[in-house]
């Protein structure tokens, strides 16, 4: 789930403001994903004609992890816990670490030390394979002419199946995201919303996974015109560079700066113009801490001096953003998603605030939530009551984040946790 790193807050419910999410990494040994070339995400076939790069990189293999295993349904009807009755999930992209932290890949104690964490890894590798055969499956699915709202729920009711939803112990992780076009993050259908996703759409699918507050965050995107493919390209690239570099210790700045560089290689031909592909500045990738899907941290994707480290176990999403316009987005348009902010709040004044606040804290907790999923537990007339918490503070609001309108933007993320032996990236598939 991606958040605006530089945007003021604004008053009121309609008006809040975005928070951007980072990532931080691990460097790896080596790295199957840098050259992704993965027909199910771009829904079209290749054309050369369409646009052109600016410099040729060398392609590498990409390592495959088990997407979808064998048995699941197509409507999505298996939990994984029956596929895999062992309780064995697959592991994701093993990276071992390079230079000053090589040794950490045979050292005895780092070994120890990363058995002490068995528990949390099994919760992430099992929201990660509800996430893996989720999207594996609605890659798929998705086609043009779908209303959004029936994507959403195709992806939220999938989820919750897999992963066998019980409240806050398991389930969604946050709302999700399906940004077409000029919008890049943070726009999931509100009740009575209908858009119809059109064959020309660029659309970013956003979603999260969570096991006992242990959350997956992964993103990619799909189009079903050829022209669209260098954009795809240049941010799945710029994504796969950014977990290459990221490592315990290695600077979030580094990683900005070596994003940067790669999506900005990029250019792409459209309606006879060649435009060079862009960097959002002010979005970027975050850690994750339990319940929290902003843990403090953001990994930019472009280069600046923050000197701030990652470190030994710290979980990281990595997603950068590209554009084909301006670079820079604004929020713009009807809030749906909202998260309760961590700390002691002060008891709203307005009773039916109280009565939501309640709602939320017992549903969601700290985890994002939208207006759909209020209308699913029942909650009705709550406008006032979730204004009154927006403007109080106690909940936070992030509007949909637009570039100029008529540009393309484009998403894809990963979820890596730096164990003290090795980089796992958790959800990567054979798909991105």
């Amino acid at each position: 789930m991606s958040v605006a790193d530089t945007i003021p807050a604004a008053a009121g419910l309609e008006n809040k403001v975005a928070d951007l999410s980072i990532e931080s990494n691990g460097a790896p040994k080596e790295h199957a994903d840098d050259d992704d070339g993965n027909s199910d995400n771009e829904g079209a076939n290749d054309d050369e004609g369409a646009a052109k790069k600016k410099k040729k990189r060398k392609n590498k293999k990409k390592k495959k992890s088990g997407t979808g295993a064998s048995g699941q349904t197509e409507t999505l009807t298996v939990p994984v816990s029956q596929l895999f009755p062992n309780n064995i999930y697959p592991e994701g992209q093993i990276c071992e670490y390079v230079d000053d932290n090589k040794y950490r890949t045979t050292s005895e104690e780092m070994r120890a030390k990363d058995r002490l964490n068995e528990k949390q890894i099994f919760d992430l590798r099992r929201a990660a394979e509800v996430h893996r055969e989720v999207r594996h499956n609605v890659q798929k699915r998705i086609k043009p002419g779908m209303d959004l709202t029936t994507i959403a729920e195709m992806i939220e009711n999938g989820t919750r199946t897999l992963v066998e939803a019980n409240g806050l112990e398991a389930g969604i992780g946050f709302p999700t995201g399906l940004s077409i076009n000029d919008c890049a993050a943070h726009f999931t259908p509100n009740a009575g919303d209908h858009v119809v996703l059109q064959a020309d759409d660029v659309i970013k699918v956003d979603f999260g996974v969570q096991v006992n507050g242990h959350i997956i965050d992964s993103a990619f995107t799909m189009s079903w015109n050829d022209r669209y493919k260098p954009l795809l390209d240049a941010v799945r690239d710029a994504t796969n560079t950014g977990i290459r570099e990221a490592g315990i210790d290695v600077r979030l700045g580094d990683i900005g700066a070596a994003i940067q560089e790669v999506m900005e290689s990029y250019e792409i031909e459209l309606d006879g113009k060649t435009i060079p592909i862009k960097p959002i500045r002010n979005l970027c990738g975050h850690n994750i801490a339990p319940y929290s899907i902003h843990g403090g941290k953001s990994v930019p994707i472009v280069a600046n001096n923050d000197p701030t480290r990652m470190e030994e176990g710290e979980l990281f999403a990595i997603e950068t953003f590209g554009s084909t316009g301006r670079g820079h987005v604004d929020e713009d348009g009807v809030c749906s998603h909202y998260a309760m902010n961590s700390g002691k709040h002060s008891s709203p004044r307005i009773t039916s605030a109280k009565k939501l606040l309640a709602s939320i804290s017992k549903n969601f907790g700290t985890l994002p939530f939208c207006r759909r999923y209020l209308d699913r537990l029942g909650e009705s007339h709550y406008y006032l009551g979730l204004k009154s918490l927006v403007d109080s503070g106690i909940v936070a609001a992030y509007p949909p984040l637009h570039d100029v309108k008529g540009s393309y933007t484009a998403q894809f993320e990963h979820t890596f946790i730096l164990r003290p032996n090795v980089k796992e990236v958790l959800s990567r598939g054979d798909d991105y």
